[in-house]
């Protein structure tokens, strides 16, 4: 397997560091559609009490209940909190990885 130590610098620097943007989105994708299915699936499931842990999350998503309605605004509120988690991350990341480089 060939070695890669005669990298180009601006494609070293460029492999460090993250996409924000994309970081976010795939972040608040993956949550959303996490809250989304858990959430059909407890209604497709059914029975006599739906979802009683789950529908706390009401407390922080307004207008969230454990229905398919209240699957879409929870993809939304998941979406968000998944995108600035994400977001945050990258950032974080980006600055440390760019001290280590500067030191």
């Amino acid at each position: 397997m060939p070695e890669n130590h005669d990298l180009d610098p601006a494609l070293a620097v460029r492999i460090l560091r993250l996409e924000a943007v994309v970081q976010g989105i795939a972040w608040g994708l993956v949550a959303g559609l996490a809250l989304f299915l858990a959430t059909n699936f407890l209604v497709l499931k059914g029975g006599r009490v739906i979802g009683p842990h789950l529908s706390l999350l009401r407390q922080f998503f307004i207008g969230y209940e454990v229905t398919f309605l209240g699957s879409l605004i929870g993809f939304a509120y998941a979406f968000v909190c998944g995108f600035v988690a994400g977001y945050a991350v990258s950032v974080v990341y980006n600055r440390i990885a760019r001290r280590r480089r500067n030191a």
